[in-house]
């Protein structure tokens, strides 16, 4: 063990380190793997991504995942393999990845891993009981490190639920390290599966900082056009949606739901937007006979509210820009929507930073890794914490 942690502390004494981030949201559509270079940490920290790539899950194995994520009764024994499965497949992806790119191996300092996410339950959106916040994500770490050999650093939420927080969203840390400024107030909106904002005004310190969710981000859109639309995942390009029109009715519907009335920040996933979530309004509003593409326009605009009205919470002045990531970026109608309900502030893709607005996620965790093992976590502040556990390949 004393070789390792002479290891670890060569790894943290370096000028700039060499880390692989790794993001697999709720869209279940894959594994974001982004090479980043990362120099210095604290609010010294500068990035670049030097390679970035979405390796598809099959079919099968997508099928596999969904029947234990976001429901409350599930197959233990699927829990225990998949655990170890998804460890595994994440590590031969990234072997894959570094094939892919002639990269050695050896050059790596750090794998960071989110893992995947198969239930999140913050206390505000359950039943009296006695339990507090709780997340789970699996995809166990070891088989990670040892796939591939190279140190991993994993579970980065579990330290934020023990401190009494949601365990969400944690691109607060990162969004504060990399785009802190005396310009201008910012948003750094990210449309996943779940959409969520960081609010960094500027010359705000890291205790100023606001991140919350703001509801679903594609999650709704992707369930109802996978099950609705057979080979399709996703409403490419809006196609399905622009063929359609917004049934008032039903987006009241849908935004009838206490969670979109709690202060800010709050936390959310599938568990709650779902599609029994989409039936459930469909039957309080009455409606019978809905176009597959009137509910598609719909929900589409009901992601934008929801985003907007959560924005709007914040009482942001007209000199304000929002930076846009995420695979939300891609559809122009979701876009269009939110720059016609948020018409005082102005848009823009992230990438305008010089960052990849689709490896945002995955480099967000890298920056994460790099503080877990060189920097030091009192640069957040009063609100300071030491995110993710450390696996070693052997």
């Amino acid at each position: 063990m004393k070789n390792w942690l002479s290891e670890m502390n060569a790894i943290s004494l370096k000028k700039e380190r060499l880390i692989i981030g790794l993001m697999s949201g709720t869209s279940l559509d894959g594994l974001d793997i982004a090479l980043c270079k990362i120099e210095g940490t604290g609010l010294s920290t500068k990035v670049s991504v030097i390679a970035f790539q979405t390796i598809p899950y099959t079919d099968a194995f997508r099928d596999s995942i969904k029947k234990i994520c976001f429901v409350k009764s599930v197959d233990l024994e699927q829990v225990c393999l998949l655990n170890s499965e998804i460890g595994r497949l994440h590590g031969t992806y990234i072997n894959q990845f570094l094939r892919d790119n002639n990269i050695d191996a050896k050059s790596m300092d750090l794998i960071a891993s989110h893992g995947q996410t198969i239930f999140h339950s913050p206390k505000r959106l359950r039943e009296e009981d006695y339990f507090s916040n709780a997340t789970l994500q699996i995809g166990d770490a070891d088989q990670i490190a040892c796939v591939t050999g190279i140190t991993t650093v994993a579970d980065f939420r579990q330290k934020h639920i023990a401190q009494g927080k949601e365990g969400a969203p944690l691109a607060i840390y990162g969004d504060y390290l990399l785009f802190s400024n005396n310009a201008e107030n910012r948003i750094f909106l990210n449309i996943g599966g779940i959409a969520n904002f960081t609010l960094l005004k500027k010359e705000a310190t890291f205790d100023d900082l606001l991140s919350t969710d703001t509801g679903p981000g594609n999650t709704l859109m992707d369930q109802y056009v996978y099950k609705n639309f057979e080979g399709k995942r996703y409403d490419k390009n809006a196609e399905i949606a622009l063929g359609g029109t917004v049934n008032v009715d039903l987006l009241n519907a849908l935004l009838d739901h206490p969670f979109f009335e709690n202060e800010l920040p709050k936390t959310t996933g599938p568990e709650l937007f779902n599609l029994e979530y989409l039936y459930e309004a469909i039957r309080k509003a009455n409606l019978k006979m809905l176009s597959h593409e009137d509910v598609m326009a719909t929900l589409n605009r009901f992601t934008a509210c929801g985003i907007a009205n959560a924005i709007k919470q914040t009482q942001l002045s007209i000199n304000s820009v929002i930076y846009i990531s995420g695979g939300g970026i891609h559809n122009s109608l979701l876009t269009n929507n939110l720059k016609e309900l948020l018409p005082s502030l102005s848009f823009k893709n992230i990438e305008t930073l010089g960052i990849n607005p689709d490896a945002k996620e995955a480099l967000l965790f890298a920056i994460l890794a790099n503080e877990t093992i060189a920097g030091d976590y009192r640069s957040f502040g009063d609100n300071a914490l030491s995110l993710g556990k450390i696996s070693l390949p052997k």
